[in-house]
């Protein structure tokens, strides 16, 4: 049996943990909203039409924002099509994924929903195709109590309260040619600029998100933070990131491995918002988004009849590997909490999602559930700088993965401890030794562990047997802990306080 040693030491933190890097997304894609939240021929449907069984499911979760309505959808949205009585709004071609959008479903829906789920909305602004004007007349509509025209358009829409947003998207992935309304870093940076601006005219209150780098091999990626930021610095209070992996080569080291590959997007960006913060010698720290992230692949290149409604569109059905996969990169986040405050997993239902429904049908929690699940319900607090030493392999894409991969965090009041760990090795057990160095008085109380299961087992329908369990509790002589850690696995060891 191999041996990893963890030390942790509750002096020296990362950082507080903002509570919405557990954040999600619902994008008007595929069976997301129609068929996922909202589906009012459903048995369990409220009276809004809401799934029941749905929002359940996301409570477990317990996710503090949900960005919305898109995406690449959002750069085509006109958002006054998605308010008003529903039989007098309008059915539109969206280009961006070649269905049909019945509009039936919109802002106001979105709240309802958001409010009945325990949730918050993240809400995107249309910068593709639209601009300013657009942008803070939605703020406006959304946010200004009454007696102007756009908040007095939402009241006759039923929505008396305004919704008070705080978060707001800047446009979505504007640095790529699929995009509607694709701009180069400077059309995009003025255009976001200018958003910025009058939105935080409309509410002085409202936090901005200006749209990063599609993804970590963007040709344009660090000149497009670059030149986005030197314009709109001092108007925008996070920076976005998008990264999506996948295994297409079947290359189970390497696709473990491409949380490092992350770790580094994350490093990079950071260090391109102090460069401009120096340039500016600006007081001001812009932190990170990452607004995008997941396994993606299992559903490319499905056919879809174009111009149809809500059709079976990139339902990805995930294995254990990308559970495994999905731990890590969630871990990774959090080992920069002190920049990293706001992430949002890609999506919530159906589409590339946690969880999966069929229509008027039932329901089912995924392989990436879990550790999302456990990490949002238990990595509460701050995270510690700690130490992980183990043995590392190598493979076809990275060198020097290490076999284990670990975290831990430590609640408000210090009364509780978690330890969060992924065993990369198909094969090889490990004794995990923890060593509290200044944590005095903790026992271990659970042992949650997801293993004995192979690479591409799955769940469905019909079987979900990818599941957590318990595991033997490990003893705390003092302030050490010896924990058996299966190989090929993920574990989340808690403690609390005696």
């Amino acid at each position: 049996m191999r041996k990893a040693k963890l030390s942790v030491v509750n002096e020296f933190k990362v950082g507080k943990i903002d509570p919405r890097i557990y954040g999600s997304f619902i994008e008007h894609l595929g069976r997301a909203v129609y068929g996922g939240i909202y589906e009012p021929t459903h048995a369990t449907a409220d009276e809004d039409g809401f799934r029941k069984d749905v929002i359940d499911e996301v409570r477990k979760l317990n996710v503090p924002i949900v960005r919305y309505p898109g995406g690449n959808f959002v750069s085509g949205y006109n958002w006054e099509d998605g308010v008003g009585p529903i039989e007098e709004r309008p059915k539109r071609l969206e280009l961006a994924w070649g269905v049909t959008e019945p509009n039936s479903f919109g802002t106001n829906e979105f709240m309802k929903w958001c409010k009945k789920a325990d949730t918050t909305c993240m809400m995107a602004v249309n910068l593709g195709l639209r601009g300013p004007e657009e942008a803070r007349n939605l703020v406006e509509y959304c946010n200004h109590k009454s007696g102007s025209y756009y908040s007095d358009l939402r009241i006759k829409h039923g929505v008396k309260e305004p919704h008070n947003i705080k978060l707001w998207c800047l446009g979505n992935e504007m640095d790529g040619d699929w995009q509607i309304g694709h701009k180069t870093a400077y059309e995009y940076g003025r255009i976001a600029s200018e958003s910025a601006k009058v939105m935080k005219w409309v509410d002085p209150d409202i936090e901005l998100v200006l749209s990063g780098s599609s993804n970590l091999g963007m040709k344009t990626f660090g000149d497009w933070e670059l030149q986005t930021l030197d314009l709109a610095y001092d108007k925008v209070d996070y920076v976005s990131l998008h990264q999506y992996y996948d295994n297409k080569t079947g290359d189970t080291d390497s696709f473990l491995a491409k949380s490092m590959a992350m770790d580094e997007f994350i490093k990079t960006v950071i260090c391109i918002c102090d460069t401009v913060k120096g340039k500016k010698h600006s007081k001001k720290q812009v932190n990170l988004s990452f607004d995008e992230w997941n396994v993606w692949y299992h559903s490319n290149g499905d056919y879809v009849e174009r111009w149809s409604v809500a059709p079976h569109q990139l339902e990805d059905y995930y294995n254990f590997e990308d559970a495994l996969l999905v731990a890590l990169m969630l871990m990774t986040l959090l080992k920069h909490a002190d920049r990293v405050k706001i992430a949002c997993l890609a999506q919530l239902v159906n589409v590339i999602a946690p969880i999966m429904t069929e229509n008027n049908g039932g329901i089912f929690e995924q392989t990436i559930f879990y550790p999302f699940m456990h990490l949002s319900n238990y990595a509460r607090g701050s995270v510690l700088l700690s130490n992980v030493t183990c043995d590392k392999h190598d493979s076809k894409e990275f060198t020097d993965i290490p076999d284990m991969d670990c975290i831990a965090t430590v609640s408000d009041d210090e009364t509780e401890l978690t330890v969060f760990a992924v065993n990369r090795c198909k094969s090889e057990d490990y004794t995990l030794s923890v060593n509290m160095l200044d944590l005095d008085g903790f026992e271990a109380v659970e042992h949650i562990e997801m293993a004995g299961f192979g690479a591409l087992d799955g769940n469905n329908f019909v079987s979900a047997p990818v599941k957590p369990s318990l595991a033997p509790l490990p003893t705390t002589d003092g302030r050490a802990c010896d924990i058996h850690i299966k190989p090929f696995s993920w574990n989340v060891i808690r403690f609390k306080k005696k």
